[in-house]
């Protein structure tokens, strides 16, 4: 080492820790030994030998000995000398020094090489404020270098006291490699066994814990595998259980096919003989009735004569014109009439503009149904309280309230004069009631189950009723008993009305028909398809030539009388339709819903107008004013009644 790295190291480690323990013959420290800090750099100058020379200028005893063993291994054996250098015991003081010039150039070098090494003894030697706390877990790590193979021998050497040994090889081995003979793949570092074996045994652990991970997914994948083969098995067994029952099933179907086979021709014959008696059922109900309104009709002229011939003796002959005139009965109206609206033109009703005006609470249940007087400004209402009540309005004022029925009344129409008011219940009854009187004049019981509607024709004399029994009735409102009875539905008849000015009836069913049917033979004129659940409704227009019927879809299609065909349909929601409602033009469709609100659709230009919203329960019947369309009246399921204007 130069001089001047032993006097950068003292400086950085201090003097005393540069002496190893090399003592001269003049009893001073050498400073040639700085085997301890060099090796904390990072070199391993342990094993070489002192130069001899100390700071008191005297020889070291250990070179003196190394000396005698250089002398007695050059007797053994011949050294090549590279250069040979004497030196002198004299003093260095005479020697003239010649003064070199300063280059700046190698300044910059040494100092920015003095910098570096400051700067690495800063960075390997950590500071008191950046130093890391001590680990608690355990005792700190120390790292130690590998050595190269060189000092691996000299370290073995020395350790054994082979002094002569070691200056033969360390002689050898500089003139090798001054030589160049040393490959660089031959100075390697000599493989340190401990860190070897902790890095095998590193492995080791790593490896054991990658196979108990593996024997862990193999046990789930083992128990995962049992788990579907189990399940596996149970999904065969419970294949071939159904695979059997199948076949078993097969079997017996076509046991029971080969079985229906042999019955088929008793079933058409019994099926034969169902309509044969069907018929003749029929046709002895059609004798019943008439024999009952016979009955009836006698036992009424019966107790009018006793009553008469109580109060005042009649003669015969006014006797028998009485009962004649009780047994007349009203003619069939005939079919030459005109409709007075067919040609007439009306303004459409603004039902843009309708907005909630009043709403009339005087029932305790659903109101039904809701008819208006055909002269005066009075509506009567229908309601599940088994009361029907008459309101004048716009005021809503209560002008009668009629109570009789044993069951809810499920609909209320005026006769054209005004004077009568007919109701049908649910008690299988139809009530003719007296307004002027303020009583019930007739109950009719033909039907046989609940009675849903009823309506009058123009002309006042007949009255026809629809019923749950599937059946609709034609009343002579003269003889008050049944002149005509429509079958032809398969479920119950929901509604009924005349066409304007004509003989023809209108049923709506639960069939999912609306039919057409003659007044006067009883047979369905025509029958129209396309609903896809249950008619709620059918009604016509002035003019009688379009029919609205809605479902409980919600689906309301318009039908062309003219043409028997259908050429519109309205979809309301999901909620059903309840009813339907034209205004005097025909126009203008308003629709009660089950969502509690009233739907207006313009029909030319086939659009929705307005959304009428007030009730809080569903809208079960809809109907405009019949004089000029001023305002719209709707009952509700809510127990009110409400007026839009």
């Amino acid at each position: 080492l130069k001089p001047f790295w032993l006097k950068v190291l003292a400086e950085k480690f201090g003097s005393s820790r540069l002496a190893v323990g090399c003592t001269c013959t003049s009893g001073t420290r050498c400073e040639w030994q700085v085997g301890e800090t060099v090796a904390r750099l990072g070199l391993v100058w342990a094993g070489l030998p002192c130069p001899g020379l100390c700071s008191a200028g005297a020889r070291c005893a250990a070179m003196a000995g190394g000396g005698q063993a250089a002398s007695a291994g050059e007797k053994d054996k011949s050294h090549t000398i590279l250069e040979a250098i004497e030196l002198s015991d004299e003093s260095d003081d005479e020697f003239a020094y010649e003064e070199l010039p300063d280059e700046p150039e190698l300044h910059d070098e040494e100092e920015e090489t003095l910098d570096d090494i400051n700067r690495l003894l800063a960075e390997a030697k950590p500071s008191d404020g950046t130093q890391a706390a001590p680990d608690v877990d355990g005792p700190a790590k120390v790292q130690q270098r590998p050595q190269v193979i060189d000092d691996f021998f000299r370290n073995f050497l020395i350790k054994n006291g082979m002094k002569r040994s070691l200056d033969t090889f360390q002689t050898e081995w500089y003139e090798l490699q001054q030589s160049g003979k040393f490959k660089d793949s031959e100075l390697q570092v000599v493989p340190d066994i401990y860190t070897r074996n902790h890095g095998l045994h590193e492995e080791v652990i790593m490896l054991r814990n990658e196979v108990e991970k593996a024997r862990q997914v193999a046990q789930t994948a083992k128990q995962s595998w049992d788990k579907f083969r189990k399940e596996r098995d149970f999904h065969r067994m419970h294949h071939r259980r159904v695979v059997q029952e199948k076949n078993k099933l097969i079997v017996d179907l076509r046991r029971l096919k080969k079985h229906y086979e042999q019955y088929e021709p008793t079933l058409t014959e019994l099926k034969h003989k169902y309509e044969v008696a069907m018929k003749e059922k029929m046709l002895m109900r059609l004798e019943r009735d008439r024999f009952l309104s016979k009955v009836e009709t006698l036992q009424k002229q019966l107790s009018q004569v006793q009553a008469d011939a109580k109060d005042e003796p009649m003669n015969q002959e006014e006797q028998l014109g009485e009962t004649s005139r009780r047994m007349k009965q009203a003619p069939w109206p005939s079919e030459d009439r005109t409709n007075p609206y067919a040609n007439s033109n009306f303004d459409a009703a603004r039902v843009s503009d309708l907005k909630k005006s009043q709403t009339f609470k005087g029932h305790l249940g659903a109101v039904s149904r809701i008819a208006f007087h055909p002269k005066i400004p009075v509506v009567a209402t229908a309601c599940d309280d088994h009361t029907w009540k008459m309101w004048s309005m716009p005021e809503g004022q209560l002008v009668l309230s009629g109570e009789g029925h044993r069951d809810w009344v499920s609909g209320v129409a005026f006769h054209p004069r005004g004077s009568l008011v007919a109701t049908t219940s649910g008690d299988f009854t139809v009530k003719v009631w007296d307004v002027a009187k303020e009583r019930c004049k007739h109950t009719l019981t033909d039907h046989n189950q609940a009675v849903w509607a009823c309506a009058f024709h123009d002309l006042g004399d007949f009255m026809v009723t629809c019923s749950m029994d599937q059946t609709a009735k034609a009343f002579d409102m003269q003889s008050m008993r049944c002149r005509q009875t429509f079958r032809g539905h398969v479920d119950s008849v929901n509604y009924v009305t005349f066409q304007p000015f004509s003989n023809n009836i209108l049923t709506a069913s639960g069939d999912k028909t609306v039919s057409m049917w003659d007044l006067r033979t009883g047979l369905c004129v025509q029958t129209f398809y396309g609903h896809a659940n249950a008619c709620n409704q059918a009604v016509f227009n002035k003019k009688g030539d379009t029919i609205a019927s809605c479902d409980s879809d919600g689906i309301v299609k318009l039908w062309d009388v003219r043409v028997v065909s259908e050429y519109l349909q309205i979809d309301t929601g999901q909620h059903p339709a309840n009813a339907a409602c034209f205004d005097r033009s025909g126009k203008v469709l308003a629709i009660a819903s089950g969502d509690a609100s009233i739907k207006t659709f313009n029909v030319e230009e086939r659009v929705f107008v307005a959304n009428l919203e007030g009730h809080d329960d569903s809208v079960q019947d809809v109907a405009f004013e019949p004089m000029g369309d001023k305002y719209l009246l709707s009952a509700s399921s809510d127990a009110s009644f409400a007026m839009w204007t």
